[in-house]
């Protein structure tokens, strides 16, 4: 296996270009960063282009670095100098992979389709580890549809795949421009838009009845859901809080909203 030595390889300046937006979304690919999640993208199925290791990654990863090289389509050896031009991290463990970006699901289809089961609308959210952190709880929960609305992060920025401990490579993540505009084509499907919001005259979470298709959206995190999502969907929910905290940040408001649906759909198809 060579061993890239430069700061400068042409190869290694690519891949350390992937931190950001614009070039992940020109290259069709990004950057994936640790032993484990590099392990968990070869085994998720992805294309990896080429992977990167340092010889002491080499030797403390030993079945992560094999389970890497056998889906890579290129290995490298890599300088600790080079490893820390590609890291994002403070104590990096020397594992990188470059990956082609999944193809997006169609999203006509997705909007043709009749509702089933329950989903997630996450509406312009800005901090990188909060949208990973969600998309982990969403699919842990059994989340089978992912809307992403408006201007928001991108899911796989360093900071959102760490957050979501390689959730984006198996859930399917629809782009959606405006939830507000799309509102009536899901309400024809069959979907029932439900707006999270932190009003104490909005419908209790726990009071509500999950039977049927739903989908919860979620604003930004300083500014909530634009007033034109909110007046398009079919109601309003809230998290009943007893403390003097007036919210919750949207991570954490998304894993208590969503273990109530899911609760509540398992035992409503129970």
């Amino acid at each position: 296996m060579e061993t890239i030595t430069s700061r400068k390889n042409a190869l290694v300046r690519r891949a350390a270009d992937l931190s950001r937006a614009q070039a992940r979304k020109e290259a069709g690919a990004f950057l994936c960063e640790g032993a484990r999640l590099c392990a968990d993208a070869a085994e998720s199925g992805l294309n990896i282009r080429e992977a990167f290791f340092t010889e002491k990654a080499q030797e403390k990863y030993a079945p992560y670095v094999q389970a890497i090289q056998k889906r890579a389509a290129a290995s490298y050896g890599i300088s600790e100098p080079v490893a820390a031009l590609l890291s994002d991290t403070k104590a990096s463990q020397g594992v990188y992979c470059v990956c082609d970006l999944p193809a997006a699901p169609p999203l006509l289809r997705f909007l043709e389709r009749p509702a089933k089961g329950h989903g997630l609308c996450l509406e312009r959210i800005q901090d990188p580890a909060n949208l990973g952190t969600v998309l982990r709880t969403a699919e842990a929960l059994g989340v089978e549809t992912l809307l992403l609305c408006g201007e928001g992060c991108d899911p796989f920025s360093p900071k959102a795949l760490r957050g979501g401990m390689g959730a984006a490579f198996r859930l399917r993540l629809y782009h959606l421009p405006s939830l507000a505009e799309a509102a009536p084509q899901l309400r024809k499907a069959g979907w029932r838009l439900l707006a999270a919001v932190p009003d104490a005259d909005a419908e209790p979470i726990v009071a509500l009845d999950f039977s049927r298709p739903t989908l919860l959206a979620v604003g930004n995190e300083g500014a909530g859901l634009l007033p034109a999502s909110i007046a398009a969907c079919d109601g309003r929910v809230t998290i009943p809080m007893r403390g003097r905290a007036e919210s919750l940040n949207a991570s954490a408001s998304a894993a208590i909203l969503l273990w109530e649906m899911m609760r509540e759909g398992a035992e409503h198809d129970g």
